[in-house]
């Protein structure tokens, strides 16, 4: 079974630039997300998505929900809160600017990429784990339920982390391992993963 998974990022938040801001519950800019909203609609009805039945799930980020709800409003399948698709946890460093995290606690984290926890927050490997158990997750459940798409209402670290697993990068990861871009504030990707009966991802396509 093919599932057309839908990874959507957040409107521009309203953080000043260069702050850290991972779990930090920062909002979005209304304007951009209503704009979002509009355009995500108007794709998903171009693809004739709004006529199949689907699953959503959003992260419980304000800005995150703040999206999954407008498009809700334009038609889009309603999303369910999941902590597993919250960005990454800096620790004391959110709300920080990176030009003030001092640069030893900086490289300690870039060292040992994978296990360090920068701020004393959520490392990658855990970080990884948690993304991938929503990803197997939400590939059982539209299995289960015979959907063939998903949304994901979500960050760019969660985004950058579906497609460590989707791409199969050897782990564990180095600093230049990680993936250099996501979708912009308010767009989306698609990935179209292939599930096995069980749900667990067995191979993937770009769209």
């Amino acid at each position: 079974m093919a599932l057309e998974l839908w990874l959507v990022r957040h409107a521009r938040p309203l953080v000043a630039e260069g702050v850290c801001y991972g779990r930090l519950d920062v909002p979005a800019d209304p304007a951009h997300t209503g704009a979002s909203a509009q355009a995500l609609a108007q794709a998903w009805q171009a693809q004739g998505a709004q006529s199949a039945p689907a699953l959503a799930w959003h992260s419980p980020a304000q800005r995150a929900q703040a999206l999954a709800q407008a498009a809700a409003d334009h038609g889009l399948p309603t999303a369910r809160p999941d902590e597993r698709l919250t960005e990454m946890d800096f620790g004391t460093w959110e709300g920080q600017r990176w030009d003030d995290i001092p640069r030893a606690a900086l490289d300690a984290w870039t060292d040992d990429f994978h296990h360090h926890r920068p701020g004393g927050g959520d490392n990658v490997a855990g970080f990884l784990a948690r993304v991938r158990d929503a990803l197997d997750d939400c590939a059982r459940q539209a299995r289960a339920q015979q959907v063939r798409r998903a949304l994901w209402f979500t960050h760019a670290g969660v985004i950058r982390a579906v497609d460590v697993w989707l791409t199969q990068t050897a782990q564990p990861l180095r600093a230049r391992d990680w993936p250099a871009k996501a979708c912009e504030f308010g767009h989306w990707q698609i990935r179209v993963l292939k599930t096995s009966p069980s749900g667990l991802i067995i191979g993937t396509r770009w769209r």
